[in-house]
């Protein structure tokens, strides 16, 4: 049986105008298993590292005609380059410093017992290493994007199929109302179709969004609000809707939740609101409060407080108070105003 097959040697490229000094650091560093590559100047180091295959450069300080420093400043404008360890035989400091800003993953300084050597081999398979682990890291951040990427993808597909079948159903349940003669079932299929579209408008905006954790939500109640009062129009209640709403981004199931209960106090509104034969307006403020959001919908009209038994089956204020409880918040109608004004206060 054969074992494992060995790890490919560190190939390594040491750009020296010395050449005696550099057999001696390639011996070095071939005794501590990597594969060393000579270049006498910066010109000849650029064309092997356009040709590739090298894994750390280690590159001296002092050059024909130009420093390591400025050699490095070319290498770090490569596509993808690799690693490099700074070697120089000043003493000043300040080189050193220059170099790792430069982009040097290290340096290592000469001296004349040539101990450096082994500090180099040390530099090189660390820069190594830290190149291997920056170089998994961003493979496994690349996997994560792209993995993101899918889910959102299938996430817009899905919120997509369900926006449709969402409006088919409120078509089919407009079509079933308009062949109902019972007044009272009728209205009753007109608030469910309601209340689906609401719904199906969250899934719409979520399709198109570029994220689907939020909600716009003055565009989405713009586009509902429009929807109402097409829907109520064709009805025979014909008021008029006027929105303000400031742009904030809300959390997806806030927004349905905010979404059904506008839907819920709109069509309270244009049924109860004004008497039979009278128009009037309906007004719909979303308004950002600090780190909380604020809903009203008013009315000019007869005017209900929140007291006393609610007009029709009750099932809208059900509806209502499960869609706050939803938000942790409540619903108050104040009781100094003409018409009926119902607020709530939504935390961000």
């Amino acid at each position: 049986m054969t074992g494992p097959a060995a790890p490919p040697p560190v190939r390594v490229l040491y750009v020296d105008d010395d050449p005696g000094l550099a057999r001696l650091v390639a011996r070095t560093l071939t005794a501590r298993g990597c594969a060393v590559e000579h270049a006498a100047d910066g010109g000849t180091g650029l064309a092997r590292l356009g040709a590739g295959g090298i894994d750390v450069v280690a590159l001296d300080h002092h050059m024909p005609g130009e420093t390591g420093l400025d050699l490095l400043a070319r290498i770090r404008t490569l596509p993808d380059p690799p690693p490099v360890v700074y070697v120089t035989g000043s003493e000043d400091s300040r080189v050193a410093v220059a170099a790792l800003k430069a982009g040097a993953v290290d340096y290592v300084f000469k001296d004349i017992h040539g101990h450096f050597r082994d500090l180099l081999a040390e530099a090189v398979a660390t820069a190594v290493q830290q190149d291997r682990l920056r170089r998994e890291k961003e493979r496994a951040e690349a996997e994560v994007r792209e993995a993101r990427d899918r889910a959102e993808l299938l996430l817009r597909e899905v919120n997509h199929r369900v926006a449709n079948s969402l409006a088919l159903v409120a078509a089919l349940v407009r079509m079933q109302g308009n062949a109902v003669a019972d007044p009272a079932a009728r209205a009753a299929l007109e608030e469910t179709q309601a209340r689906i579209t609401a719904i199906a408008g969250i899934h719409r905006r979520l399709y198109t969004s570029d994220d689907v954790r939020i909600v716009a939500i003055d565009a989405y109640l713009a586009s509902l609000v429009e929807e109402l009062d097409a829907a109520m129009n064709a009805s025979g209640r014909r008021h008029h809707i006027r929105l303000t709403a400031d742009a904030v981004e809300v959390a997806t199931d806030k927004a349905v939740s905010l979404g059904v209960v506008v839907t819920e106090l709109v069509t309270n509104a244009y049924k109860y609101a004004y008497p039979d034969g009278v128009t009037g307006e309906i007004r719909v403020a979303v308004l950002r409060e600090g780190e909380a959001l604020r809903l009203a919908v008013e009315d000019d009209g007869v005017g209900w407080h929140g007291t006393g038994t609610p007009r029709g089956t009750g099932l809208g204020s059900r509806i209502i108070r499960a869609m706050a409880s939803n938000l942790r918040s409540e619903v108050r109608y104040l009781a100094d105003r003409k018409g009926t004004a119902a607020t709530l206060l939504v935390a961000l």
